[in-house]
């Protein structure tokens, strides 16, 4: 992730009246994979919506390869390759039809992107239903007709907004090997946008975290994975807060639990500390400890705990018209 950025945002502030979607997002997106993540409404569509040219800014600025987004439709054109979430196609056109006219839309001639609308759904694997219908395709074959127009013009940088979504498990199988070949082989850098966090633990490097429009982590994927040693879930029965209270001070740190079980807690351990040591002092103050299992780190938990500690963004007074219309001529 050390090349120059493809794109970048400074100070990205997005508001519809007075639900602010984006919070001063400031990112430099590097050639590479990154997966996009957040809940729900923590923006991740309108910060597409905006690299796409569909939105612009209430505030702050964006770049896409050097240029300001204002003036870069050409780039936008010619080196982004977009894979929308909704079943965006033309039902009574076929399959080559669809990913050719994508590829005209692109820029390119009506020659040179049949030409490539061939090549494209011979790679994505729908080369013997090339001449069937859209409307007839089943809901993987459409995500790969998708995947398919987005690859049409062979653009530096893939935009996936949900790629697995609604997918059965062989599909799901199917798509992330076929993006994993694309990331390895075809050398895209690639921006996955999705709730699914077990489909960027499988291909991307890079991960960028949004919660309630701000941006709560930005950075590479695998130190977060590496897990925290002595971290344990623990359930238990009896008087448990004055023992939480002892533990805190002996420096074992005590965490609510993620399952809102009321006597649960996520605790870490002293590296000097061991679990007989911990079952020792739950019987000293008449605790019995009912189970005691290590916490598994994955890209979920860190997301949840890091979504947790961030705080609240303070609510945007709603601006006038005619002020929102100012700020946005002056945002790139």
């Amino acid at each position: 992730m050390g090349e120059v950025p493809f794109v970048q945002m400074d100070q990205l502030t997005h508001r519809y009246g007075t639900t602010v979607a984006l919070q001063e997002v400031s990112l430099a997106l590097r050639p590479g994979t990154i997966g996009l993540v957040g809940n729900n409404g923590a923006g991740k569509s309108t910060l597409l919506k905006i690299l796409l040219g569909m939105l612009r800014p209430t505030q702050g600025r964006v770049q896409v390869f050097g240029v300001p987004l204002r003036r870069a439709r050409d780039q936008l054109r010619r080196r982004f390759g977009y894979m929308a979430e909704a079943t965006a196609v033309l039902p009574l056109l076929k399959g080559v039809e669809y990913v050719a006219l994508s590829g005209q839309l692109y820029g390119m001639t009506r020659r040179q992107a049949f030409r490539r609308a061939h090549e494209v759904l011979g790679y994505v694997g729908l080369g013997e239903l090339r001449y069937r219908r859209v409307d007839e395709y089943s809901r993987g074959n459409l995500q790969r007709l998708k995947l398919a127009a987005a690859l049409v013009h062979d653009p530096e940088v893939l935009l996936l907004d949900e790629p697995t979504n609604g997918l059965d498990p062989p599909g799901r199988e199917a798509m992330l090997a076929l993006l994993h070949d694309l990331i390895g082989q075809g050398g895209k850098s690639v921006l996955l946008c999705t709730h699914l966090l077990g489909d960027v633990e499988r291909l991307c490097r890079h991960v960028v975290m949004l919660d309630r429009g701000r941006v709560i982590y930005d950075g590479p994927l695998a130190p977060l994975l590496q897990g925290q040693q002595g971290q344990w879930e623990l359930r238990w029965r009896g008087p448990g807060e004055p023992w939480l209270a002892w533990l805190r001070n002996q420096g074992v740190q005590v965490q609510p639990s993620q399952n809102n079980h009321q006597a649960a807690a996520v605790v870490v351990l002293p590296t000097d500390w061991d679990t007989r040591r911990l079952f020792q002092s739950a019987l000293e103050h008449q605790v019995v400890i009912q189970s005691l299992v290590p916490v598994e780190r994955n890209l979920e938990s860190v997301f949840l705990q890091l979504a947790r500690s961030s705080p609240a963004p303070p609510r945007s007074e709603e601006l006038p018209a005619q002020q929102l219309a100012e700020v946005a001529d002056d945002a790139d």
